[in-house]
């Protein structure tokens, strides 16, 4: 058995950075799952459902926090739920990200115990410009601040108790999908006096784009509070999360003035305390979102990330394995999380099941000297990556001739992984569903464009744009030395599996993972 000690470390890329609000720390990724709504609403439901998520491979939950259960009436609080769940995902070994729902779930105010909805005079509901009640508690009326700061204070306080070294409970998130529905702005008497008491449309006009930044900055204020005194009750990570502005919404249309990207510096100013805005990622164009939000460090930041990428809601299918490996492998990503994973089918959670446990395998790595994160699918089907002196040319499998999978007209399934440097010449990939060839850039520059037939080699009769037969060879080129199926063991020792050769690598010219297989690729190149 052949075993190769790696020297350096994936940890370095993601442990101790400091992010807006405070130092995170943290050895692991968050290979996550997040609960469906009523998943932890009984002590049974949580006892069904946490050894279920152990065995698909994560290492933590993502479990709400209900007001509405956990003051039913106002001033008694009842954390039976908060306890089981820490409890049960002690004894399963899991961590747990708690997600309060309280005065906001998806923008609407349907977590709230019954006391504080039937109450509406005390407090009271957002308008539309119309003068519409809305199903949305104001955030301009103290009385929903206080009650809200209360009821969160107390839970807080109850976790610092039951686990005061944050062994279990590692993050919490404020709120839930935060944001106004139907206008851009809350228009009620509160939230008009405010509006004019900052003199919001002198200094950024009425447009509906100035209202959400007006709300924005408003609903980041309240948050601030709540995220002010979790921290001084017991420090731990802080985010809040975004309902993405997709599709060609307009502000009123998606949840307007959330935590999104386009708005990141009104909530920095109104909420410094939060440490992450995550994004939930449902909608196609998954790259696109998630670069988004990994905003990498700036001089004017004083040296902070301004915000890491964490993606505590995704959609569950079946390309939810490869996109996690995609987000930590291009943006360090903090964590990935699918939604309603309780709930999903086999074929939706295995693919999370085999991406974790490869990326469970890196993270054992001691240090790496690059990453990068490679998705693909039937539109988005190659990327050149240049590094240090090598073109690697990324493809989806089936962009490969021989499978018949790739033109009997259903739609590609992504393919993604983790492509690692681990020193000159040496790589390591992560995935499936993906196909890699190394050249030098000389190489790269003189290849010719070549039909293949189902074999693999060049149709008969074919012509390439560039004959190497007409054109003499300048340069270098690069061959792979060794091809080898790998695992990595909890010392972050490296064992050999098996040689990719021959047929698996197509006599030498691409290391490759098929549609279907999980695998780590241990990839040496050499030159001639």
């Amino acid at each position: 058995m052949m075993k190769i000690r790696l020297i350096v470390s994936f940890i370095a890329l993601v442990e101790s950075l400091t992010i807006w609000g405070s130092d995170l720390k943290l050895s692991y990724p968050i290979l996550g799952g997040e609960l469906s709504n009523s998943a932890a609403t009984s002590v049974a439901d949580i006892d069904e459902v946490m050894p279920r998520m152990r065995a698909l491979g994560l290492n933590t939950v993502l479990v709400p926090a209900y007001w509405e259960l956990m003051e039913p009436i106002e001033g008694q609080f009842d954390f039976s739920l908060i306890d089981r769940t820490i409890d049960v995902a002690q004894r399963e070994q899991l961590h747990v990200v708690f997600l309060w729902f309280g005065a906001w779930k998806n923008s609407m105010s349907c977590y709230a115990p019954g006391w504080f909805k039937l109450d509406t005079k005390r407090f009271p509901r957002a308008m539309t410009a119309g003068g519409k009640p809305m199903e949305i508690a104001s955030c301009f009326s103290n009385d929903v601040l206080q009650a809200d700061l209360k009821a969160f204070s107390a839970l807080m306080r109850h976790i610092s108790e039951k686990d005061p070294q944050r062994k279990v409970v590692i993050m919490m998130q404020i709120e839930n999908e935060i944001g106004m529905l139907e206008s851009a702005r809350d228009h009620s008497p509160l939230a008009e006096n405010a509006y004019k008491e900052e003199r919001w449309a002198e200094r950024y006009g009425t447009d509906e784009y100035a209202d959400e930044k007006f709300m924005a900055l408003s609903y980041a204020r309240y948050v601030e509070h709540l995220a002010k005194a979790a921290r001084e009750i017991h420090n731990m990570p802080l985010y809040v999360n975004a309902a993405m502005n997709s599709r060609g919404r307009h502000p009123g249309e998606y949840p307007s003035a959330g935590p999104l990207a386009h708005l990141i510096d009104f909530w920095h100013e109104g909420a410094p305390s939060i440490d992450l805005l995550a994004p939930d990622i449902y909608d196609t164009g998954f790259k696109s979102w998630a670069a988004q939000y990994a905003m990498p460090l700036r001089p004017q930041d004083g040296g902070k990330v301004k915000n890491r990428l964490f993606i505590p809601e995704s959609r569950c299918c079946e390309n939810s394995g490869v996109r996690a490996l995609y987000a930590f492998g291009e943006h360090q990503a903090l964590g990935f999380s699918p939604f309603a994973i309780d709930q999903a089918s086999q074929n939706e959670t295995e693919s999370v099941t085999q991406a974790y446990t490869l990326i469970a395998q890196v993270f054992r790595i001691q240090q790496m000297e690059n990453t990068w994160g490679l998705l693909f699918d039937q539109d988005d089907r190659e990327r050149i990556i240049e590094d240090n002196g090598i073109v690697m040319t990324c493809r989806h499998f089936f962009t490969l001739p021989w499978d018949p999978r790739a033109t009997n007209g259903t739609t590609w399934p992504e393919g993604g992984s983790m492509l690692i440097r681990l020193g000159k010449f040496d790589y390591l990939l992560a995935g499936s569903g993906v196909v890699i060839d190394f050249k030098t850039p000389s190489e790269k520059q003189q290849e010719g464009i070549k039909q293949l037939g189902e074999d693999g080699f060049a149709e008969a009769g074919g012509s390439s744009a560039q004959s190497p037969v007409s054109q003499k060879f300048k340069g270098k080129r690069l061959g792979l030395l060794s091809v080898d199926e790998v695992e990595i063991s909890s010392d972050g020792t490296m064992q050999y599996l098996r040689r990719h050769n021959g047929d698996q690598t197509h006599q030498g010219r691409h290391a490759r993972i098929s549609i279907g297989e999980w695998k780590l690729l241990h990839i040496k190149l050499y030159e001639y």
